[in-house]
């Protein structure tokens, strides 16, 4: 990774430190403190110009050479809305006026495919990760606040994901190469924009996150009003709290699974097979996490709920049945006393359970 120096603090002019600029602030900081960056990388900044983004660019800009850090910025334009080029420059001023460098703009194609959000969002990640990697940055950094989180948890529980759904939004994750970082889950977002107001940034209001076509947009400006209004304030707060005990959980489970699943399985030919016995004598929710775990590791494959409780009856509800086929040509057949996932076409060598 190259090593770029620390910049210098921002001339004199600053803003007043108020609670919401020290909140955000005090994030950023956090952030930093957690990720451990060697001294003089780079840091990158996604910015929309919206408040979030704009108060967590100033934060960055503010705490970065504090921490023996340099800090940029990267503006994807997704080029969906007329005028979109001129909003981007824009952003990209604000983030050289607070001294953030290197700050460039990324124009993105984005594909109709999966739905106008999804496809943007993929766009948008996709070019962060790119910029990441040719500026060799130890970290991009996102804007999600605090409502972004409660609003990604009441989706997924609207649409039954699960509990990796409900967990909603890391505060670090790996995409394309790039460490992403999300500093402000813990910030609500009227903190970021008062933030913008007391520094004397002047954010841009874009019109997608109050059109009601999009799903995100009615659970903030609908759902979330009625649930504080028929349940009491703090909502938001919960969720939040939901899914960061439902992260924890989820990352001691599968640290625990991990470690058994290593004295259950075997290699078999043209893929792998798991002990009977031992899904039998499992949990359920253990069960038919192995299912899936196996799936996705030696294959690629994310099932479903109803594909992974077809293959768990191999083992609850045996009767002689034949084998499961999944998508990708994997094949699930009882054999022996296990479970053996492979490639369609793959000869068994060993005999079926009877």
């Amino acid at each position: 990774m190259p090593s770029h120096a620390p910049q210098s603090d921002r001339p004199a002019g600053r803003p007043r430190l108020t609670p919401p600029v020290a909140d955000v602030r005090r994030a950023v900081r956090d952030a930093f403190a957690r990720e451990r960056m060697p001294e003089g990388s780079l840091v990158l900044v996604a910015l929309s110009g919206g408040a979030d983004s704009l108060a967590l660019a100033a934060a960055t800009a503010f705490e970065a050479p504090r921490a023996g850090l340099t800090a940029g910025a990267v503006v994807v334009d997704h080029g969906l809305q007329a005028g979109s080029a001129e909003v981007a420059e824009r952003a990209a001023a604000a983030a050289r006026g607070l001294g953030l460098g290197p700050v460039e703009v990324r124009r993105v194609r984005v594909d109709a495919a999966g739905g106008p959000e999804a496809a943007a969002r993929t766009a948008r990640y996709d070019a962060l990760a790119a910029a990441a990697r040719e500026h060799g940055a130890a970290a991009v950094l996102l804007g999600h606040t605090l409502d972004d989180q409660a609003e990604t948890v009441l989706l997924g529980l609207a649409r039954g994901a699960g509990a990796a759904s409900l967990q909603g939004m890391p505060v670090r994750a790996e995409r394309g190469g790039a460490v992403l970082l999300r500093p402000l889950l813990g910030i609500h977002r009227a903190d970021t924009r008062q933030a913008c107001l007391d520094a004397g940034l002047e954010p841009w209001d874009d019109p997608h996150n109050t059109d009601p076509a999009y799903a995100r947009v009615r659970v903030r400006e609908r759902v979330l009003p009625v649930l504080e209004a028929e349940l009491g304030p703090g909502i938001a707060d919960a969720l939040a709290r939901t899914a960061e005990q439902l992260r924890e959980d989820e990352a001691a489970l599968a640290h625990q699974i991990e470690e058994f699943i290593e004295e259950i399985v075997e290699p078999a030919e043209a893929g792998i097979a798991v002990s009977v016995a031992a899904l039998d004598a499992s949990p359920a929710a253990i069960r038919q996490r192995i299912v899936r775990l196996v799936a996705a590791s030696e294959f690629g494959l994310h099932l479903s709920r109803a594909q992974t409780l077809d293959v768990a009856r191999l083992v609850t509800d045996w009767h002689g049945q034949g084998p499961i086929e999944l998508p990708q040509g994997v094949r699930v057949t009882r054999a022996r006393g296990h479970l053996v996932f492979s490639t369609t076409g793959s000869t068994e060598i060993l005999p079926h359970d009877h």
